[in-house]
């Protein structure tokens, strides 16, 4: 696969405004009864309340022993996020899927493993980075996002300018944005959404850098079906830059 070139079109800029309505399935099939259980006992106990005040670090949201907070944006099956979590127990993951499904297929996950290192958030993504503190989070993961192909539809896709500086905000200096698609399209428009953030740094040199699936990367489910189908993902890695201040206090 070869990555198409970033798309100057003006309309493939239009940024979405902060009260941007959401798309996006909430629910499919019926729950089984054990995963309706754990939505109405177990989510409660992940999750948090955007209506309070943020906590002054993310890490507080977890039990003590957290080093750092990384984000995930749609999580699906939970496959990723799961094998994230067992290989980084000091590491506090943010789940977010507003889709009920998905919601109920990783708590199943988080009951049988006992893990207690992941913290869940069941609607907008963009809600939560306007919420969550300035430099809060070392990395945000966003994996096979719904590309919304038509045109009419791309003002639907959560890579807008106003979600890129959302992502900036929220994430230190030197932190991670990983994007994960097999959508051509939507990875030549994040890209140059990506590329025209001054507060972002694309770290590919080379055609691996994003042809290959980062080291130590979990599949997901969807990213299997992609490949028995022909279609093979870009990964795309980004770092934010440190402001003249970060690089002060690190000094």
């Amino acid at each position: 696969m070869t990555l198409p070139e970033p798309s100057d079109d003006p309309d493939d800029a239009a940024a979405v405004p902060p009260d941007r309505a959401f798309f996006g399935r909430r629910k499919g099939h019926k729950l089984r009864s054990h995963q309706a259980d754990l939505i109405a006992q177990l989510l409660p106990q992940l999750s948090f309340d955007l209506a309070a005040p943020p906590p002054a670090a993310l890490a507080a949201l977890f039990v003590p022993g957290i080093a750092e907070v990384r984000l995930e944006i749609g999580f699906g099956g939970g496959e990723h996020l799961i094998a994230e979590a067992q290989a980084h127990p000091a590491t506090g993951f943010i789940g977010c899927e507003p889709y009920v499904n998905g919601m109920a297929k990783i708590l199943v996950q988080i009951e049988a493993r006992s893990l207690g290192n992941i913290r869940l958030f069941a609607g907008d993504a963009a809600e939560l980075l306007a919420w969550a503190p300035p430099s809060s989070l070392a990395r945000v993961d966003l994996i096979h996002p719904d590309p919304w192909p038509k045109r009419r539809h791309w003002k639907r896709r959560f890579v807008q300018h106003a979600t890129v500086a959302a992502i900036a905000r929220v994430l230190r200096g030197g932190g991670e944005f990983r994007f994960v698609s097999d959508i051509d399209d939507y990875c030549a428009w994040t890209l140059a959404h990506l590329l025209r953030a001054a507060e972002f740094d694309w770290t590919a040199q080379r055609a691996c850098d994003w042809q290959l699936p980062f080291a130590g990367y979990t599949m997901t489910r969807y990213g299997r079906k992609a490949e028995r189908e022909g279609r093979r993902a870009a990964y795309l890695h980004f770092r934010r830059v440190p402001t003249p201040a970060e690089q002060a206090a690190a000094a």
